[in-house]
């Protein structure tokens, strides 16, 4: 999900209305986007340059791939949340050997992935019509384990509710591998900063804070084991650099930004199950 974007303008090649959403397709020369209707306007979910297909649009997208500097060989994956197929078909090229398993609870965004967004399924890459939270719950009870786990659920205001509380996290925490990665997409922008800040941290001690002047998204990057060292990310993103260009991540730049430093409210209250005032905090 994205905050910011490109303006949501440009040919409407396909539109419908799913059971959770308006979702339409725009076209502007080799630039073709999702879009999901929100109350607050459009805004684009996935944008992907026809002419060059592996080129990843977003900041955000690009961010997402942060956490290789602390997962760099990730065996199984699981991502919350398709949109238009960016982050798997990209995790998918980079580790073809991978399992990746992608969530997603609405199925018309499935079909319009493939349609419009070359996204394919995979003997490796398999995508589960679900609720990610469920989902995840079960994995937990069947002991299953991810090496990196991407949060990118959007509802067409922000996060789901019930994947912003510490309950969740748990469950999340439950079925990350011992050296295993999490990397939640957010806004940096919205009054729920503080809150989702004290429970990640709650749930986590200690998070990477990614952020960038040129986008409204923050990464929030953690692991179930202390966070590595600055001078290890270094050296990890100049390793795996190189076979990151072609997808437009400049991951040589991201060391430097990753910030465990507090910038947020601490008496803030952490949400739970039973309170989770998203529609109540979130920006108008």
């Amino acid at each position: 999900m994205t905050l910011s974007g490109f303006p949501a303008v440009g040919e409407t090649i396909h539109e419908e209305r799913s059971k959770y959403r308006d979702i339409t397709v725009t076209q502007v020369r080799d630039r073709r986007c999702l879009l999901f209707n929100v109350h607050r306007g459009d805004r684009n979910q996935t944008c992907i340059l026809i002419d060059d297909p592996d080129r990843l649009v977003f900041d955000y997208t690009r961010m997402t791939f942060a956490g290789l500097l602390l997962q760099p060989k990730p065996e199984r994956i699981l991502i919350i949340g398709l949109g238009g197929g960016s982050i798997p078909l990209t995790f998918s090229d980079l580790f073809p050997n991978s399992r990746i398993d992608i969530v997603e609870i609405d199925e018309a965004v499935v079909d319009v992935a493939k349609e419009f967004f070359f996204f394919r399924e995979t003997e490796n890459m398999k995508v589960f019509v679900d609720d990610g939270r469920p989902f995840i719950k079960r994995a937990g009870i069947r002991n299953e384990t991810y090496d990196y786990i991407v949060l990118d659920a959007f509802s067409g205001d922000y996060i789901p509710e019930h994947m912003l509380t510490l309950e969740f996290l748990e469950e999340v925490k439950r079925i990350l591998s011992q050296t295993g990665v999490l990397v939640a997409n957010t806004f940096s922008t919205s009054r729920l900063y503080d809150h989702e800040s004290v429970t990640y941290q709650r749930a986590f001690n200690e998070f990477f804070n990614f952020k960038l002047p040129s986008s409204g998204n923050r990464i929030i990057i953690t692991q179930a084991d202390s966070l590595p060292p600055r001078g290890e990310l270094v050296a990890e993103a100049q390793r795996i650099a190189g076979k990151m260009e072609k997808y437009g991540i400049p991951l040589l730049d991201y060391p430097r930004r990753l910030s465990a430093r507090v910038d947020w409210d601490m008496s803030r209250r952490i949400l739970t199950d039973q309170y989770s005032p998203g529609n109540l905090l979130r920006d108008n």
